[in-house]
């Protein structure tokens, strides 16, 4: 296969065939977060073909929304049954699929099914898990650099295509603007067909920083049991409070940032006047800074106390969100906000992440962080649905943005309310594995 080729011409050379797996997962999971952030800017163009209103066509994108994180629990249980390669493959046909077939459609509900649910599903299954997987069956030494890596490239994925598509969307209309987003995802899953392997031992490596080859995991329960293992870790960490603060504070994350400025901030500037492809560079641009953003979240994790950051970051998303209003939305003042407001779009995750692992044990840490992310996703849907019902209803967004800045406010409060770790939390149990 090519990926032994290249493993064996690689070690050659003293360079881990691990590095060719971040770059294969980095290709997929931000063409899958273009895909995820697109719908964002086609709201206003299906608002002007099909007379649909911001209400109907946010319900579409809220369910999108929360099946992205209801559904990242489960996707460990896809990928360790049948393999990483397939997953991700699997994923890349699912997303096409519902984007290829809407080009047809002329119905809300036609949106509702491919939009919501078929892509919702596809993107899930590439959510933050699939990081946490290939971080941690690839590498011991550098582990978390890979984590940052993918967690900022995933926001900045998000948003980085946003203005190439706007600009698609503007000059050729909206089915062309998902047909780039297609062929963008057509390249990753072949990249990923090709390349990408499951485990190290697969092509005779060891874990990037070990030097013995890894046996393979030996056979677990079946698919039932893996399906059914994250309901009782959910079940467990439900009895223990910080959960819920944990919990509750990442539902407010989604709900300011995807929910809010990812699938509504281009029609907030239409409605001022600014052009599709103007307001996509403002987000563009929050993407290249919260690329630094979340690495230096990361490092600062390390060294100090996570739920201090986690105040400081809410406090000042939530002041940017009540000041957003008053930048008149001209270019330089929402560049303002998008460099200010981009430096803490994601800096929640790596203190997050930290608390958790901290709270939970590593063995559990990952299962139960996704069941925090489904939080976060569950916001993001609350906010992507309250905000369009409100446009709909009173013309503006600028309530909901008031809103969401309020919420920060009450997150970054509750946050150090948290006693500092005393190494108490669920006891950790092995997870299934393989079957």
């Amino acid at each position: 296969m090519a990926s032994s080729a290249l493993a064996a011409t690689l070690a050659r050379h003293k360079i881990h065939y691990g590095w060719v797996i971040v770059a294969v997962t980095l290709l997929t999971t931000v063409v899958t977060a273009a895909a995820m952030s697109t719908p964002g800017v086609l709201i206003v163009p299906l608002e002007q073909e099909f007379g649909w209103n911001d209400a109907q066509i946010s319900s579409a994108l809220a369910i999108r929304l929360m099946l992205f994180g209801l559904f990242g629990p489960f996707a460990a249980a896809f990928m360790n049954r049948y393999g990483v390669r397939a997953v991700m493959v699997g994923a890349v046909i699912l997303i096409s699929t519902g984007f290829l077939v809407s080009l047809g459609m002329h119905e809300v509900w036609q949106l509702v099914l491919l939009w919501g649910i078929v892509v919702g599903v596809g993107t899930g299954l590439t959510a933050m898990v699939l990081a946490v997987t290939v971080a941690t069956r690839w590498f011991n030494h550098r582990r978390g650099l890979v984590m940052g890596i993918f967690a900022a490239s995933n926001a900045t994925g998000q948003l980085l295509f946003l203005p190439v598509i706007a600009q698609m969307a503007t000059s050729y209309g909206w089915r062309m603007a998902l047909v780039l987003v297609c062929c963008m995802l057509a390249i990753a899953g072949i990249v990923a067909l090709i390349f990408m392997r499951d485990r190290p031992g697969d092509i005779g490596l060891p874990l990037y920083g070990e030097t013995a080859v890894a046996p393979p995991p030996p056979a677990g329960a079946g698919l039932v049991s893996l399906l059914l293992s994250p309901l009782v870790v959910l079940k467990d960490a439900a009895r223990v409070p910080i959960f819920w603060v944990l919990f509750g504070t990442f539902f407010v994350c989604g709900c300011s940032t995807n929910g809010l400025i990812q699938t509504h901030f281009i029609t907030l500037c239409h409605d001022y006047g600014l052009p599709a492809v103007t307001a996509a560079s403002v987000l563009a641009m929050m993407g290249f800074f919260d690329f630094f953003g979340t690495i230096g979240s990361g490092w600062l994790s390390d060294r100090f106390d996570p739920r201090w950051l986690l105040f400081w970051y809410y406090g000042l998303r939530g002041l940017s969100l009540l000041y957003l209003p008053f930048t008149n939305f001209t270019f330089y003042g929402l560049s303002l906000f998008a460099v200010f407001y981009g430096l803490d779009w994601i800096a929640t995750v790596p203190p997050t992440v930290k608390l958790t692992a901290d709270r939970f044990g590593r063995e559990r840490a990952g299962i139960v962080f996704g069941w925090v992310f489904a939080g976060h996703q569950i916001g993001a849907a609350s906010a992507a649905f309250g905000a369009g019902l409100i446009r709909t209803e009173y013309f503006t967004y600028l309530p909901a943005f008031f809103i969401a800045g309020a919420l920060c406010i009450i997150a970054a409060l509750a946050v150090v309310s948290v006693r500092k770790s005393s190494g108490a939390g669920i006891a950790a149990t092995p997870v299934p594995a393989r079957g």
